[in-house]
């Protein structure tokens, strides 16, 4: 298996290291080697985030390289525009997806979550594994309502 190169990138506060947090832990207990590395701009809410993650049966380095990057969740127009030269020419750019979630999901708070349900689509990762992972991290008030969201947006329609 080639190694899969995820870019996750917008604001503080809007659950960027927490979506990359889940898909790297579903990827681990799928039995992937993962790696993930963060930047923080300014450490409050509003300041750019970017979080880069990589799987596969052997990932020696955290940083995705320019032009590199299969799926990219950007989370802010703005950080899309300024992050869209990593993205590899075949690769799969997900802001058209975060707008149309953006429409749909009422409660802000779970949008990172939808988006995983979309990114889910193309990775190929067991249901098991997001479960886990997002029982791992959320905390337990919201976790039915996160497994909800989750599986609306992986159930809905085929991969694009």
């Amino acid at each position: 298996m080639k190694t899969v190169n995820i870019l996750f990138c917008g604001t503080g506060g809007q659950g960027i290291l927490t979506a990359a947090e889940i898909v790297g832990l579903a990827a681990m207990y799928d039995g992937y080697h993962v790696k993930k590395s963060e930047v923080h701009g300014m450490a409050q809410r509003g300041g750019s985030v970017e979080s880069h993650l990589r799987f596969g049966k052997e990932v020696f380095s955290p940083i995705i390289t320019n032009g590199e990057v299969d799926f990219m969740l950007s989370f802010d127009k703005g950080e899309h525009d300024r992050m869209i030269h990593l993205l590899k020419k075949d690769g799969k750019d997900l802001f058209q997806d975060f707008a149309e979630a953006d429409k749909k999901i009422t409660d802000k708070k779970f949008l990172n979550t939808y988006m995983l349900g979309i990114l889910s689509k193309y990775l190929g990762l067991s249901k098991e594994s997001w479960q886990k992972a997002m029982q791992d991290v959320f905390k337990s008030k919201f976790i039915e309502k996160n497994f909800e969201v989750f599986n609306s947006a992986s159930s809905n329609g085929d991969e694009k």
